[in-house]
């Protein structure tokens, strides 16, 4: 798959100082609660698209992981589907 020629973050704590430390640039985010994956974004600027984040489901995050990409609406829809191929059809629980 296309993401694996990527580098992913480490998972961070989710809480405002690892925020402020993400870079403003295109790329996917991940984030979980108790390893259980519960958003999975994209956006052309993933430090706001996380600070923006207004769905309370998210606010209960625990850990983050990113990963810079311009190629970052088609890694998105990848990393849905394969969530999904392995959880029955389902979406990670704040996408539901």
């Amino acid at each position: 798959m296309l993401y694996n020629e990527n580098k992913w973050s480490d998972w961070f704590d989710f809480n405002a100082k690892t925020i402020s430390e993400i870079p403003q640039t295109a790329g996917v985010y991940m984030m979980h609660i108790s390893m259980k994956i519960l958003y999975i974004g994209g956006s052309e600027n993933i430090k706001i698209a996380i600070q923006h984040n207004t769905n309370q489901c998210v606010s209960r995050a625990t850990r983050v992981r990113y990963m810079q990409t311009s190629s970052f609406e088609k890694i998105t829809d990848e990393l849905i589907k394969d969530y999904q191929s392995r959880h029955e059809g389902r979406l990670p629980q704040c996408m539901e």
